[in-house]
């Protein structure tokens, strides 16, 4: 048999298995999203979420048979590879209303914001004033940005430049008119988060892009929780720097972007050296297949959005009222509609450790705090950031809603935790004395 005979009949038969494969992930994929024989619940939507099935199955070509490198141009298979990834960029710029070159494809959320914050600083940096050129050596970014972006800001203080930490209200918020007392000649740039991860916050980026703009500071946002879920339009906004993700929006893992104004033109230090890839921003061989499922997911995002939304608002709704008749529960962050976005719930209850609430949610995912912080034991910073106290902060849980959550799976969760608490609290010395003390049933809001 020819090599050629081979590669044919084993291409046949790697590409039936795929099938196969595809067919029975999608029928396990409410497995995936906690709709499964073993009746787990999956509400943990700002860690990550399952892909979707219309995502995987585009996908799936460019993990079989056409899995040329995009960035060969001298065969079919590279130019197959090449047009799916500018499609999916022109798909991701379609939902941001921007234009296709604007988007730099990376491995996630976390390298786009240390291409932004490091890549920025050497073009718009300056520790040392020269003659004509002044010292631009401040940064302003929040107390409750992303871990990835507080250790950036902390390296580049490290290498000798100066950031302001703004603290934000008790609701979560953070004064663009705190912004704009904080910009001094020597700042150059402004990162701020646009929907927070922990708390579900939005934060008013077209008023700061407004601010950052008209002081000529450069203003970078993180918007891997509002990418695909938020209408965001960067024809509109003032944004120089916008970092998104693949699989916060039922698209795969390792695979984000970056949006960088081209009018007028931002510019940056790549972080990797090598092929000079991505308009010489990022390099490296881009996963095409990864890629195609970030633009899938993008495309459906943005006809499903609205859609999306009001499923989420109802079930959030569901959880809140749910919870009014659990005594001592405090929900964190701001409730305003325009300041919420529904998909997050963080809730603390009062008189219990949330590891043991945790423990005792059998089957349901949630989680204590953001993904890349939930295995610590120290409070939450970014609740202390609102001033909440150290005993509150240890009692939060993040309640993750998302496209697949089922009203009758709010309805189970509701009556878990009811349970789960009362009988923690019944075990609890202290919860008793309180009782004794003031019994009284009430619903705060931080």
């Amino acid at each position: 048999m020819s090599l050629s005979h081979w590669s044919v009949g084993f291409l046949k038969t790697f590409r039936r298995h795929v099938s196969t494969l595809s067919i029975e992930l999608e029928g396990r994929f409410s497995t995936q999203c906690g709709k499964s024989e073993f009746h787990r619940i999956y509400l943990d939507n700002q860690a990550t979420t399952c892909i979707d099935p219309r995502v995987l199955d585009s996908m799936m070509p460019y993990l079989t048979h056409a899995f040329g490198n995009p960035h060969s141009r001298t065969h079919s298979f590279g130019w197959e590879a090449e047009e799916a990834v500018n499609n999916a960029r022109v798909s991701i710029a379609d939902l941001l209303n921007c234009e296709p070159k604007n988007i730099i494809f990376t491995s996630g959320a976390t390298e786009s914001n240390n291409l932004a914050i490091k890549g920025s600083k050497s073009f718009y940096g300056r520790l040392k004033e020269s003659p004509g050129k002044p010292k631009r050596n401040h940064i302003i970014t929040s107390q409750i940005e992303h871990k990835c972006v507080l250790q950036c800001c902390r390296q580049l203080e490290n290498e000798g430049y100066e950031v302001t930490y703004l603290k934000p209200n008790k609701f979560g918020i953070i004064s663009p008119e705190d912004i704009e007392k904080n910009i001094r000649p020597e700042t150059f740039l402004c990162s701020i988060i646009h929907v927070n991860n922990e708390i579900g916050v939005i934060q008013d980026i077209g008023t700061i892009g407004n601010i950052c703009k008209e002081h000529k500071v450069l203003f970078h946002t993180d918007a891997a929780q509002s990418f695909g879920k938020l209408p965001i339009d960067l024809k509109s906004l003032n944004v120089d720097l916008l970092s998104l993700s693949g699989h916060k929006i039922y698209g795969p893992k390792g695979v984000g972007g970056l949006y960088v104004r081209t009018k007028p033109r931002v510019r940056l230090q790549p972080i990797l050296d090598g092929g000079g890839q991505e308009r010489g921003l990022r390099s490296g061989t881009l996963p095409t297949a990864l890629v195609v499922g970030i633009g899938t997911a993008a495309k459906i995002a943005k006809v499903e959005m609205e859609r999306d939304n009001n499923h989420a608002k109802k079930l959030f709704n569901k959880l809140v009222e749910g919870f009014k008749s659990i005594q001592h529960v405090t929900i964190n962050g701001s409730i305003l509609p325009h300041e919420r976005y529904f998909c997050n719930l963080n809730v603390s209850f009062e008189f219990i450790e949330g590891e043991s609430l945790l423990m005792s949610l059998s089957n349901i995912a949630v989680s204590s705090g953001s993904a890349c912080t939930s295995s610590s034991l120290e409070p939450s910073y970014v609740l202390r950031s609102l001033d909440v106290s150290e005993e509150l902060a240890h009692t939060s849980i993040r309640f993750g809603l998302g496209r697949f959550t089922l009203e009758s799976e709010v309805d189970h969760v509701i009556d878990v935790v009811q349970k789960a608490v009362k009988k923690l609290r019944d075990l609890s010395p202290l919860y008793e004395m309180y009782i004794e003390k003031d019994g009284k049933s009430e619903m705060l809001w931080t």
